[in-house]
């Protein structure tokens, strides 16, 4: 067996089916889940716990879990967006964490979860009690490399925004790109910045890229070189923020970034020769019920 350095490498199909415009059937999500732990995938992203009407796709996220083998070892990680959605992940079967979306652009906070800012941070505090001692609790910094709004943001926002979200206790807090518009400079030079303030552990990057293998490399060498050690993507590049505007913005592709890191000396789980197959039926499914 392949033991590289330890890198932390989280494959999102939620992410990836989230936006498709056709349901999925239970069984087939459940079936390619299977796949990806028999693959060696070790952390997923794999369901929510919102509002069915806002997010159709995962609306039998507790069957799919309840359908899944226990984690042993592996996480499993559901979105939630307020209160009501931890109490539903809680009785949940086999869920490991749950993860809260929380942006520093104000106007996309109160887009993607009907508050504003100044609310969330209530919200934040009840979710914190709500997890203690039944799930890891990770909060997604949404447009934390900058944001198209015109909202305030720079790099002294950011990590005081950080430093307040560990304040409450956090220490799983991943930063996401979530139009995609940060080059590899801005990636590197925020990371670093945060890395700086809190030290790597607990640390993440959340990115979306164009396609291009290059692009994708270059994102992946300013994330490592960050001093971070935790990365996230979904296979076939499928999925990505549905307000983006450029339909070629996706997920980081698991298929080049995984590969890449083994190269540069990392151990981040799955098979390298399940991939092409597995990003093959993740394009498929993207092809099926878009």
């Amino acid at each position: 067996m392949f033991e590289g350095l330890p890198i932390r490498y989280v494959e999102c199909p939620r992410d990836a089916w989230q936006g498709l415009g056709r349901f999925i059937p239970t069984g087939e999500k459940v079936a390619f889940l299977k796949a990806l732990i028999d693959a060696g995938f070790r952390h997923l992203d794999l369901t929510s716990f919102v509002s069915p009407k806002a997010v159709p796709q995962m609306r039998d996220a507790a069957e799919v879990l309840s359908r899944l083998p226990p984690p042993e070892g592996r996480t499993y990680l559901a979105i939630v967006a307020n209160e009501k959605g931890v109490l539903r992940a809680r009785s949940a079967k086999h869920l490991t964490a749950v993860g809260y979306p929380f942006s520093i652009s104000d106007t996309f906070q109160r887009r993607n979860t009907g508050r504003s800012i100044r609310e969330s941070w209530e919200v934040l505090r009840r979710l914190v009690e709500l997890t203690k001692g039944r799930l890891d609790l990770v909060v997604y910094v949404s447009m934390g490399f900058g944001n198209p709004y015109g909202d305030p943001w720079s790099e002294e926002q950011l990590v005081a925004f950080v430093a307040r979200i560990r304040e409450f206790g956090v220490r799983e807090i991943a930063l996401a790109d979530t139009y995609g518009v940060a080059d590899p400079e801005r990636v590197f030079s925020v990371l670093e910045r945060v890395v700086r303030a809190f030290g790597s552990e607990g640390i993440g990057a959340h990115l979306h890229s164009r396609p291009d293998p290059g692009e994708v490399r270059a994102k992946v060498d300013a994330v490592l070189s960050a001093g971070v050690r935790w990365l996230e993507g979904a296979l076939g590049g499928v999925g990505g923020c549905p307000f983006a505007g450029d339909e070629l913005v996706g997920n980081l592709p698991t298929e080049v970034v995984v590969p890449y890191l083994v190269d540069r000396g990392f151990d981040p789980g799955p098979e390298l020769a399940r991939l092409p197959e597995l990003a093959e039926r993740a394009l498929l499914l993207k092809t099926r019920y878009a």
